[in-house]
């Protein structure tokens, strides 16, 4: 059904990282992250972050600030603040996949023999 989506970090054909989550709208609520090697979570979130910019998202939950998310940018808003976000989020409407946003990154776009995949569960 498309909501339910996971981002991977790949090197050498081993899954070393990733973050999965659930879109409704244009809102994403980040489920979990992991790493198999250092900092892969981190390469995960950074190009999960970019993927929902491109896709027109408005709101990026992470459940709860941890200072490796603060680290990469993440804050902590009130609960009426958030209430509101949340509410025009869910009622906007953004893509995971958006047009032109290719799956794969571009030769370019490869940090240190790492590359990302997307992928798409219901």
């Amino acid at each position: 059904m498309g909501f339910a989506h996971s981002l991977e970090v790949w090197q050498g054909g081993a899954l070393i990282g990733g973050v999965y989550g659930v879109a409704l709208g244009a809102a994403f609520f980040g489920e979990s992250m992991f790493s198999r090697r250092s900092d892969a979570s981190k390469i995960a979130l950074a190009w999960l972050v970019h993927r929902l910019r491109a896709g027109g998202f408005a709101l990026f939950d992470t459940q709860f600030l941890t200072p490796h998310l603060a680290s990469l940018g993440g804050i902590e808003i009130s609960r009426a603040s958030y209430r509101a976000q949340l509410a025009r989020a869910l009622q906007g409407v953004a893509s995971f996949a958006p047009p032109g946003y290719p799956p794969e990154p571009s030769a370019g776009a490869v940090i240190s023999g790492m590359m990302q995949r997307s992928t798409q569960t219901s």
